[in-house]
């Protein structure tokens, strides 16, 4: 099998790879063990659905990190809720439960407020306000 990376991973990084047996995974870093060169990945997405959900040991130069990214948007923190949901974690859920009530209030506010500002846009963006 090919080489993914090299870079190194820790518990809790994400990450996507491959299994001895080739299927490509999707998922968390469980445990590292530095000495054999083997990872234990929490699979959340597989091409073989049967091992969605459990533990696979692989090698840890057939994992790739991903990059960490923020998840400002409504849609992406429901997923992440829903991943709390999966994986029974109470206080991400909560955590995430509380931003997606946060930004569904700024869009609120922000609607309210272009509302009470109401401007007409030409073909080129604003221009200008309607008093």
């Amino acid at each position: 099998m090919d080489r993914i990376s090299n870079s190194p991973v820790e518990v809790g990084d994400w990450v996507k790879g491959k299994t001895k047996n080739g299927e490509l995974i999707y998922g968390y870093i469980e445990a590292v063990n530095s000495l054999q060169g083997t990872v234990k990945i929490k699979v959340m997405d597989c091409d073989n659905e049967q091992i969605i959900g459990k533990t696979v040991e692989t090698l840890k130069h057939w994992v790739k990190k991903l990059p960490m990214s923020t998840f400002d948007g409504e849609e992406p923190i429901k997923a992440l809720i829903d991943l709390a949901l999966l994986t029974k974690d109470e206080s991400w859920f909560m955590e995430l439960s509380t931003k997606l009530k946060s930004i569904r209030q700024v869009a609120k506010e922000s609607e309210m407020q272009n509302a009470s500002h109401p401007s007409f846009q030409n073909r080129l963006g604003t221009y200008g306000t309607r008093d």
